[in-house]
């Protein structure tokens, strides 16, 4: 990579790292030489990266919903760091939820955004002391649904939509201290993340009222295996993980960084159509 920064710190927190970007991401910083703390939920995905990775790649249990694993987690890397500080972190965890929001359970809007947003809040903030000392990066994973909102996906289209908003406030407030705040932008990514949410809109829906399968039954499963095709053909999640290593080390980042075809025709021309326009291309194309 050209005009590479040498950072301070060498050591960066990956969030979400059992699989899709975050563990491409674990894996190249790995390769590059980081210090990498990767996040995962579960052991055995801490066992599953292990054998992927170098030595010197710790995951460590976190979950970014739950305040005691923050705090763990954060302990664990002060510990093995010390005041060197970390070089950046990747806010990359994060799930979809699926549904017509005329019936989505409120409950699962609410985890939606718990995860999505608040989550990622909860963990910037533990971790910034530690930013300050390594002058690190914060690198926000966003989408193409985070500035063109989707049907059937609204709760993960509000939750990205509020990710560029947090993104551009912390890019300002954090400026005095030179922490560079950044978003990465991809469309769809080959990742199980719309796999999983197949399963879990499926689940949703056999759970809605029966008037929920009259209005919306002949038009849900379309739909459902659109967005399930675009993640299966999407961009790979190491492509991804090259940009967002870019943003990690570029002398100048950017602000943003898109990622992938979609997400470049998207910005480029459905963002700038009329909404009637927009909306009826998205509808043509999720319904053909």
């Amino acid at each position: 990579m050209e005009n590479r920064r040498l950072p301070l710190a060498n050591t960066i927190v990956v969030t979400g790292a059992s699989s899709g970007i975050g563990k491409a991401c674990a894996l190249q910083l790995d390769k590059l030489g980081f210090r990498v703390f990767a996040g995962v939920r579960r052991e055995m995905d801490s066992d599953a990266l292990r054998l992927e990775a170098s030595a010197t790649l710790t995951p460590i249990l976190l979950d970014i919903t739950d305040a005691a694993s923050i705090t763990s987690a954060v302990d664990i890397v002060t510990t093995a760091i010390g005041e060197i500080g970390l070089a950046g972190i990747i806010n990359n965890a994060g799930i979809a939820v699926a549904g017509p929001l005329e019936f989505l359970p409120v409950s699962e809007i609410r985890k939606q955004l718990e995860v999505n947003v608040i989550g990622q809040i909860a963990v910037t903030q533990a971790f910034l002391p530690l930013l300050r000392q390594g002058q690190g990066r914060v690198i926000n994973i966003g989408s193409l649904g985070g500035r063109i909102a989707m049907p059937f996906i609204g709760p993960y289209s509000a939750a990205k939509f509020a990710m560029e908003a947090l993104t551009d406030a912390l890019r300002m407030e954090l400026r005095p201290w030179h922490i560079h705040v950044s978003i990465v932008e991809p469309g769809f990514i080959a990742t199980p993340i719309w796999e999983k949410s197949k399963e879990v809109a499926g689940t949703i829906f056999n759970n809605l009222p029966r008037q929920a399968d009259h209005m919306y039954g002949t038009i849900i499963p379309g739909v459902r295996e659109t967005y399930s095709h675009a993640g299966r053909t999407g961009t790979p999640a190491e492509e991804v993980a090259r940009v967002i290593i870019q943003a990690l080390t570029a002398a100048r980042p950017k602000t943003r960084y898109i990622v992938g075809r979609g997400a470049r025709l998207g910005t480029s021309i459905l963002e700038r159509l009329p909404d009637k326009l927009r909306d009826a291309l998205i509808t043509w194309w999720l319904t053909r």
